[in-house]
C-alpha cells in the first residue's frame, strides 16, 4: 500500500456497484464547502485514528455510519470504512494497528474522493 496510486485506486473502486453508489448529497457538499477542506481533513484524520487504527478495532464492521458526515460517505465509497474492507481492497491486515503512513494514505484517498464529489 505504501506506493498506492490514489487515482488508480479510485478508478478500481468505481467498478464496484456498491462503492460507486455513494455520493455526497447537496447538504453534505454545502457542509464541506462551509467547513473547508482543512477541517474536513482533520475530521477524517480523527475518524481514521479513533475508529479504524486501533487493534483490536472497536465495533469493527459497524464503526462507520452510512450518513451524517461527508467523511462517512467517502469512507464507504473508498472502502476505508472497516478493517475487513481495508484488508480486501488495500491488503492491510486486520490483526494490527494502522501505521501513521497508512492512516495518512487513507485520509488522502478520502479527501481526494470528497474533492472530486464537490466539483
Amino acid at each position: 500500500m505504501m506506493n498506492l496510486d490514489i487515482e488508480k485506486m479510485l478508478e478500481k473502486l468505481s467498478y464496484s456497484k456498491f462503492r460507486s453508489s455513494f455520493h455526497l448529497s447537496k447538504k453534505l457538499k454545502e457542509y464541506t464547502r462551509e467547513k473547508g477542506m482543512d477541517t474536513i481533513r482533520n475530521h477524517a484524520k480523527d475518524f481514521i485514528r479513533m475508529r479504524l487504527s486501533p487493534y483490536p478495532t472497536p465495533k469493527d464492521g459497524a464503526q462507520t455510519p452510512m450518513k451524517g458526515h461527508p467523511v462517512f460517505i467517502a469512507q464507504h465509497a473508498t472502502a476505508t470504512c472497516c478493517r475487513s474492507c481495508l484488508e480486501k481492497w488495500y491488503h492491510i491486515p486486520k490483526n494490527r494497528e494502522l501505521t501513521e503512513k497508512e492512516q495518512e494514505i487513507l485520509v488522502n484517498i478520502i479527501i481526494t474522493w470528497i474533492q472530486k464529489e464537490n466539483k
